[in-house]
């Protein structure tokens, strides 16, 4: 008999400026749910568009992927209506709040639709943020999984173990004590990256389907290569405030620069003959206004 998790009461949707709850939640639980933050016609114009590219990808291969569950990537480039959900504002309210104090900026650290078929086993529990291996002073992350289809404890709602981030948790998590996020289509799980979860089983003959829309701190290395996935080629339809989230941006002090430059420059000019130009944090670029304010030898 398997594990019957313990699923996730409904939540009603808050105002962009009353969020603090939601951090509260986030901070001490690992996640909180949004019901029907997106409306009924956004989502079915978001599977029409997603559909043709689950006809034709083959599914993953590997255990921590998948054998019965599809991937789509670059999620912004063959889905143009998921870039209302990237660019949310409840959504980047709660970014804000929990990574913006730690960077200059956060980023999309990957744009991916999930469909879990049916007779495909529990996932292997994690924790996202794993995959960057150094000391945590700070959340690195936070995913928003958007249900494209309702989800349920029963077809492979994500399984969260409440307030994980506080605790040692073995690969071997115990289901029972997990959270199943039963959720209408249109609704937002929002979760850290040091939450152990995981893609539940699926025992019925229909698929669920997500879009996972993850976030991380300006300065890392982002999951999903979004230089690849969205080429200046690419990139240049859209908006300036996703092309910022995308990482055509510069981060102080001097990351990711392009020609000395900010990246977002690759819009404006094909020159190759850029001065280079500083990026430096205030308390850096005062440190050395004092240096040079000082009589040199």
């Amino acid at each position: 008999m398997r594990a019957q998790p313990t699923a996730i009461d409904g939540q009603d949707v808050v105002d962009c400026d009353v969020h603090l709850p939601r951090v509260d939640e986030l901070r001490s639980r690992g996640f909180t749910l949004i019901e029907s933050l997106a409306s009924a016609d956004r989502i079915d114009r978001l599977n029409a568009q997603l559909e043709p590219w689950f006809a034709r990808t083959p599914r993953c291969e590997g255990d921590f992927y998948g054998w019965r569950t599809t991937r789509i990537n670059a999620v912004l480039m063959k889905a143009p209506v998921s870039h209302a959900l990237v660019l949310e504002p409840q959504i980047l309210a709660l970014m804000q709040a929990l990574l913006g104090e730690h960077c200059d900026w956060y980023q999309v650290n990957l744009a991916q639709a999930i469909r879990v078929h049916p007779g495909e086993r529990q996932q292997v529990p994690h924790r996202d943020d794993e995959m960057w291996p150094c000391i945590k002073h700070s959340e690195l992350m936070v995913n928003v999984m958007w249900a494209l289809t309702e989800f349920t404890a029963d077809n492979g709602a994500t399984l969260l173990w409440p307030r994980s981030p506080h605790r040692r948790m073995p690969r071997a998590a115990d289901p029972r004590e997990a959270c199943a996020a039963c959720m209408p289509r249109g609704s937002a799980l929002v979760y850290l990256g040091s939450t152990t979860h995981c893609a539940g089983s699926n025992h019925t003959c229909t698929p669920r389907t997500g879009l996972v829309l993850s976030y991380c701190l300006g300065w890392l290395k982002p999951y999903e290569n979004q230089f690849l996935a969205y080429p200046p080629e690419v990139a240049r339809s859209f908006s300036p405030e996703l092309r910022a989230l995308i990482g055509y941006r510069l981060h102080r002090p001097n990351l990711g620069h392009y020609e000395g430059q900010e990246p977002a420059v690759i819009f404006e000019t094909d020159s190759r003959h850029l001065p280079t130009v500083d990026a430096l944090p205030e308390a850096i670029a005062t440190e050395l206004q004092e240096f040079y304010a000082q009589p040199q030898g």
